[in-house]
Formats: structure tokens, C-alpha cells, sequence
């Protein structure tokens, strides 16, 4: 039997600072609704220039605010340009703060090879946000790019997820 190693210290959260937790949401709070505003130009005023925003697969990282909006938010928004962000909750501690939620939004441009096809979809996120010196640092942001694709009628699984696994319709053993 694999031995587990033992779980390695939060090294990002060690040295926070609490004193800092109104300020953070302040700034994250402010950010999000320049977004919901379609703001990109201004951005500056929340992100630091080097602030690096780290997606998962399919989102990429971008290691700069000039590459999150040419590589992110302006093609996101060519895409879906009536969205806005619904977060369904929000936690801040520090320097540090988290939400979860998703975009409500149109398909109108082409996202991720798929041409536009009008339809409503919503788009499910997490975001991790480090503020340093009131401005974003870091973003760690998680998007489900799947199931945006299989709203709009492609399954890059091709039926291969495990959607239905423990949910009593597919079993764990199936091939």
C-alpha cells in the first residue's frame, strides 16, 4: 500500500494578513462589477501589470493584465457579449478572497472553435484572488469549459465523462 504523504502547509495563506480582509473585498468586489460593466480599458485601477491569471485547461494562464484582456476577457466577451456574472458566494480572509457562481450569457461569437449560435447558456466558475498592496497579484480561476461545449451541442468527451457515475445510473466497474 501507497504511503500518503503528510499535507503540506497552506504556503500562500501562511503569512496572511487579516487586517487586510475589508480592503480585499473592496477591491475584488469593484473589480467584478467593472466587469459585469464590460469594462476593459481601466482595469489597471484593480490589477497590478503583472498580475498573472491562472485558468485550467482550454483557459490557459495569462502572465500579465495585457494578457488576460487580449487573451481572456475580450475574446470572452467577443463570444458572450451580454454576459454578467452572478457570484454565489463570496469569502474573504486577508489578502485572500474566493467566490463561486457562474455567467449568464448569449453565445454571439465563436468560443472555443464553436461558431455563434445564439443560444443561453451559463458558464460555471471559481476564482482565488491574492490582492497585494490593492491590487489584484494573482487570479486562480477555474472554468467549466465542458459544460459550456456541451451546451452549445459538443461533448469533447465524446460520452465518455463520469457524469453519471455514483449518481446510481452508470456503474464505477463499466468499460
Amino acid at each position: 500500500m501507497m504511503s500518503v504523504p503528510p499535507l503540506a502547509p497552506a504556503i500562500f495563506t501562511r503569512d496572511n494578513d487579516l487586517s487586510k480582509t475589508e480592503a480585499t473585498r473592496t477591491v475584488i468586489e469593484a473589480m467584478i462589477q467593472s466587469l459585469n460593466d464590460h469594462v476593459i480599458d481601466g482595469q489597471d485601477k484593480f490589477w497590478h501589470p503583472n498580475a498573472r491569471w491562472i485558468g485550467n485547461a482550454g483557459c490557459g494562464v495569462k502572465e500579465n493584465l495585457q494578457a488576460f484582456q487580449d487573451g481572456w476577457q475580450r475574446p470572452f466577451l467577443n463570444a458572450f457579449s451580454d454576459k454578467f456574472a452572478v457570484d454565489e458566494a463570496r469569502i474573504a480572509e486577508g489578502e485572500w478572497m474566493a467566490a463561486f457562481g457562474r455567467q449568464e450569457a448569449t453565445h454571439t461569437g465563436e468560443f472555443m472553435g464553436i461558431p455563434a449560435s445564439g443560444k443561453r447558456v451559463q458558464v460555471r466558475y471559481m476564482d482565488f484572488w491574492k490582492v497585494v498592496d490593492g491590487k489584484i497579484q494573482d487570479n486562480w480561476v477555474m472554468v467549466d469549459v465542458v459544460d459550456v461545449m456541451r451546451q452549445l451541442g459538443v461533448d469533447p468527451l465524446n460520452g465518455l465523462g463520469w457524469d453519471d457515475r455514483g449518481a446510481g445510473y452508470r456503474p464505477a466497474n463499466d468499460a
